[in-house]
């Protein structure tokens, strides 16, 4: 079985900013053609996980019931053709240490290890990661994943030179970046 782990903010919905967050339903904005491009994965038969590190909720700036609504709209209006196979939030902050914070991989390895109990084994050399950060590219190898930076969040092109880890694609978006992927 072949996997797809998506950042949520500068991938699936628009990036807040630096320091920022999606407090509400009413301020997540999806990105152009993300519905197409799931549709696509799903199409393919790809397990789609969505793999976000929500901060916000440990600081106090929404509640988790504010991500829960946004999470059952988002995947509302994505639509029955679009097949999430699950959705996992660190809700910590970095100084919290814990597992399930990207960089660090605990959120993959329990995505991995519901599909294996489900009786599924994931192909990681034909799984991605999609991500707007260096953060998500470092996820996405340390969890011997193919990973694609998008520059329709955080992260810019121009800032190549500073990455301290470089992505193995990079594409404007979570449609090209499906492109890439179904090649």
């Amino acid at each position: 079985m072949k996997a797809v782990f998506l950042d949520r903010d500068g991938v699936i919905n628009r990036y807040p900013g630096d320091r920022e967050y999606v407090k509400s339903w009413k301020e997540f904005k999806f990105l152009p053609n993300v519905k197409a491009a799931l549709e696509k994965l799903s199409a393919w038969g790809y397990a789609i996980f969505i793999i976000s590190n929500q901060a916000g909720v440990a600081k106090g700036i929404y509640s988790r019931d504010a991500l829960e609504e946004m999470t059952l709209n988002m995947l509302k209006k994505l639509g029955p053709q679009v097949k999430i196979s699950g959705v996992y939030y660190c809700i910590h902050r970095e100084e919290d240490d814990c597992s399930c914070r990207k960089p660090k991989t605990g959120s993959i390895e329990k995505a991995l290890q519901e599909l294996t109990n489900k009786g599924h084994k994931v192909d990681l050399k034909e799984s991605f990661f999609i991500g707007d950060t260096i953060r998500d590219v470092e996820t996405g190898e340390r969890s011997g994943l193919r990973t694609i930076l998008v520059f329709s969040g955080k992260e810019k092109p121009d800032n190549k030179d500073n990455w301290k880890i470089k992505p193995d694609f990079t594409a404007r978006s979570l449609y090209e970046a499906v492109a890439i992927i179904l090649k």
